[in-house]
């Protein structure tokens, strides 16, 4: 950070705490309302100093409508004081302003009433005054009104808007649309909104406010104002605040969350600004803030068309600073990404869609990020990041789909970035050669099926720093592909489905591998042609398939019922021509270190890979099986219980009789299984070698002998998962018949014991998974892996929630990414708190949000845009 931007954030923290420390000292809480504010029966309203200089409201020279008046026990005029004096049950009705007090004093002369809400023995204010103008209720302790001026003051009052209200010391009316209070208030907490508590559990307090009313809404115009929480305040306190009352999306200020990171300090956390424009965008721009100098800008512009699509542009940029300037351990690293989210409406056009995500970031992006949210979310762990836009167009009368895409695909491991730019397919609608009239399909020749189409590529894998510069372009791979597959399927023997096929690919490509030894250098150079070349490849393939059945029945004494095996054998022959042969001319050879002819195919490494070498006349073999077990159980209303053994077990091998050596394939085991009433579930896949696998002194990668027989791991991998709740320990205990008494809290029901406790019974959900994995292939030492993750959440009581998750590595013994969150649930704001206690990050943020819909744009509680159901779209 450059001394500048050290001195402007200084400054900035300076006025920060002056302005909160001033607001504690200075504010006060308005209190008491209802209460007398000292304004006393025998106040002479000529001398009251109100006006628009010194609060005297000026007097007009006659009333426009008749004044009406009434109350329950008196009701005296004086005429030579020229007023009207009513007590109890007061009522003075003049245009659309009604008044209803317990006293009221009326001025005939200068058209001002004076009215105070009930008194108790002491002179405190038990029962307020209630003015109704155009359907709108005002209260008051006392108020003082001119019916020829309109203009009022009054003390103690209480308005509402909308979902708000505001509570002030004094209030002074100019007019009808201007309001200035002082010593106020607002909140929108419901249980003080409807007087159910005479606290609010949350309220923003100034010393100055102005509300401005207008014929569609209203907003609120503040000096400094401060939130307290449970009447306690706050650090949080703005230098001034605009809260708009209308169904609109309105502009408004973004409240940061706040906490603190090891590694770049205390910080504010989505600090902004909210800025509707137009119907159909808006604006966000947010930014993070830390004490060691880091810093992050986040631009976004949201639009939405109503049936036809939505979508966003996004932006971070910034600095990460670490350590102190000058020594080892500093670095300052600039960080950006930019995200594009683009969807269409399925409504629009079913023709024609187009659809983007884009994700575009720095290479250290997510290793340096000062947005906590990537922590939080755990796309600190990322190691890829993709992003494609499609484009597909469909046609009403033609049987053809074309589709377009664009792709970028980032390798943080490797440094790598792969582009594919652009990438289009033409694809024609599965079609049969010989279609019955009747639409009945028979026999081999009516099934006949045909899928084709065209494919176009452009690829090319490099590093950031080439990225459209003159080296990428040199290295781009460029092709076209015509693939033409056909099949045809019948039924032998009632029991037996025999399927044909047979597949075609015709590739062109613009360039070709020239591959030589360099003995100067002693490796191999493979250096890229430019021309067009291509190549033909083709297979058949037939196979057979049936399924059996077998079952054991027990006997009626028996725990067990039956046993079901149900097993789906089938069986493929694969024939492919040598594409390495001469005659195709698509190898070639060149000699090697020792001198060696070896084989190679002029497009290896291509954009569709090469054709393959060695004749293929393959048999292939699958085994399915599905193994289930029914058992007696009295919780079941059929009596029957059926429990899964395994709902797939997958065996798969192949033979090919015209390799030269190690004719047969490794063999695969797939299983896929659940247990406990389907909770556990557990998917394993198993590799088998069946020759012995050879090494050389000094090599840790072996060779494939002609030693059938010697089967050896090859690799293994398991993965276990089972979610947890309360409801695994058998049906909850009702609370209503333990418990005689019954209340309501918060629109929540509960139960409460003989003492006044109340009872509730937490909920809670765990999620338990593991991982192994073995892998060793040709390798001498295999690699292993076993994990075991927890992630879950309790609910301690109706408006308390805790959340997190976390990993153990086995292998390394240690934790791996491991969060905390808490949640309480108030009345009208939520806080939260989320926490990462070790690691790379650590890190707790801090957030308060407003829950009200009215401050939903002007101080956000959620990044909503177009979200809001009085959106105007």
């Amino acid at each position: 950070m450059t001394a500048l931007a050290r001195s402007i954030f200084k400054s900035i923290l300076l006025i920060l705490n002056i302005l909160i420390f001033n607001n504690i000292l200075a504010q006060t809480v308005p209190q008491n309302i209802g209460q007398n504010s000292g304004v006393q029966d025998s106040l002479n309203i000529g001398k009251d100093s109100l006006n628009l200089k010194k609060d005297t409201i000026i007097p007009k020279e006659q009333l426009e409508d008749v004044v009406k008046m009434k109350a329950e026990y008196r009701n005296s005029s004086s005429i030579s004081n020229k007023q009207t004096t009513l007590s109890k049950k007061a009522q003075i009705i003049y245009q659309d302003m009604q008044i209803d007090a317990d006293y009221i004093r009326f001025e005939w002369e200068t058209g001002k009433i004076y009215a105070r809400g009930e008194q108790d023995e002491k002179g405190k204010i038990i029962k307020p005054a209630v003015a109704t103008q155009a359907g709108k209720q005002f209260e008051y302790s006392e108020v003082i009104y001119n019916i020829k001026t309109k203009q009022a003051i009054a003390f103690n009052a209480r308005t509402e808007e909308s979902e708000g209200v505001i509570v002030a010391q004094k209030t002074k009316k100019y007019d009808d649309s201007v309001f200035v209070m002082s010593r106020a208030m607002y909140t929108t907490d419901e249980y003080f909104l409807k007087k159910k508590d005479s606290l609010a559990d949350y309220h923003m307090s100034a010393r100055m406010i102005k509300l401005l009313k207008t014929k569609d809404n209203a907003q609120i115009i503040t000096g400094p104002i401060q939130m307290y929480i449970e009447q306690v305040p706050t650090p949080l306190v703005l230098p001034f605040a605009i809260l708009p009352f209308s169904d609109k999306r309105s502009a408004g200020i973004l409240i940061p969350s706040f906490g603190e990171r090891q590694d770049v300090g205390f910080f504010l956390n989505g600090l902004g600004y909210y800025q509707p424009i137009g119907d159909h965008f808006d604006l966000k721009i947010l930014a993070d803030l830390y004490t060691k100098g880091s810093w992050n800008i986040k631009p976004e512009l949201n639009y939405l068309k109503k049936y036809r699509y939505s979508g966003n542009f996004a932006a971070d940029y910034g600095y990460t600073v670490r350590g102190i300037k000058g020594l080892d351990d500093y670095s300052r690293t600039k960080t950006f990404r930019i995200a594009w989210r683009h969807s269409q409406d399925s409504k629009a056009n079913p023709y024609f869609t187009f659809n983007a995500s884009v994700d575009i970031v720095s290479s250290k992006f997510y290793n340096n990020t000062v947005n906590n949210n990537y922590i939080f979310n755990q796309n600190v762990l990322n190691t890829q990041q993709t992003s494609r836009v499609n484009v597909t167009k469909r046609f009403l009368e033609l049987p053809v789909t074309i589709s377009a895409s664009m792709a970028y695909s980032q390798n943080f491991a490797t440094g790598l970035t792969d582009l594919r730019l652009p990438d289009m397919t033409v694809a024609i609608n599965q079609f049969y050669l010989f279609k019955p009239k009747t639409g009945v399909r028979t026999g081999l020749l009516e099934n006949i099926n045909v899928n084709t189409g065209l494919a176009l590529s452009n690829y090319v894998s490099t590093t950031e720093d080439k990225l459209f510069k003159k080296e990428m372009w040199d290295e781009l791979k460029t092709g076209v592909k015509n693939n033409i597959s056909m099949s045809t399927n019948t039924t032998l023997a009632k029991y037996f489905t025999f399927t044909l096929a047979a597949n075609a690919d015709n590739v062109l490509t613009t360039k070709t591998l020239e591959r030589s030894y360099n003995p100067l250098t002693n490796v191999v150079d493979d250096n890229f042609k430019k021309g067009i070349a291509g190549y033909t490849t083709f297979s058949t393939s037939a196979s057979l398939q049936t399924v059996l059945y077998g079952q054991k029945n027990f006997s009626k004494t028996s725990k067990i019922v039956a046993i079901r095996h149900m097993v789906t054998p089938s069986m493929s022959f694969t024939y492919s021509p040598d594409f390495g042969a001469r005659s195709w001319g698509y190898f070639r050879n060149y000699s090697n270190a020792r001198g060696e002819m070896t084989p190679y195919s002029i497009f290896d490494n291509g954009i569709y890979g090469a054709p393959t070498a060695g004749l293929t006349q393959s048999v292939g073999f699958n085994i399915n099986n599905n193994l289930e077990m029914k058992i007696r159980s009295k919780s079941d209303s059929t009596g029957v219980k059926k429990v899964k053994i395994f709902e797939n077990l997958n065996v798969t091998g192949g033979y090919n009789f015209a390799a030269e050596r190690n004719k047969w394939s490794v063999f695969t085991v797939n299983g896929q299984s659940s247990f406990f009433n389907n909770k556990l579930n557990v998917n394993s896949s198993l590799t088998l070698e069946p020759y012995r696998i050879a090494y050389t002194d000094g090599s840790d990668i072996g060779v494939r002998t002609e030693d059938f027989g010697r089967f050896s791991l090859q690799g293994f991998n398991v993965q276990l998962s089972y979610p947890m709740s309360e409801a695994i320990f058998g049906k909850k205990e009702e609370l209503s018949k333990k418990y005689k008494k019954k209340g309501e809290i918060r629109n929540e029901n509960y139960f409460f014991d003989d003492d006044n406790y109340s009872h509730y019974t937490p909920t809670w959900t765990l999620n338990v998974n593991a991982n192994y994995s073995y892998v060793k292939g040709l390798s001498r030492i295999p690699v292993k892996s076993s994990t075991v993750g927890l992630d879950g959440s309790i609910k301690l009581t109706p408006y308390w929630n805790i959340n997190g998750s976390t990993n153990y590595d086995v292998e390394k013994k240690e934790l791996g990414y491991t969060r905390l969150g808490f949640a309480r649930d108030q009345r009208s704001f939520t806080i939260t708190f989320n926490w990462v206690p070790f690691g790379q990050y650590k890190v707790y943020d801090f957030f308060i949000g407003i829950k009200a819909n009215i401050l939903k744009d002007a101080v956000k509680y959620k990044e909503r845009s177009f979200t809001q159901p009085n959106s105007t779209f």
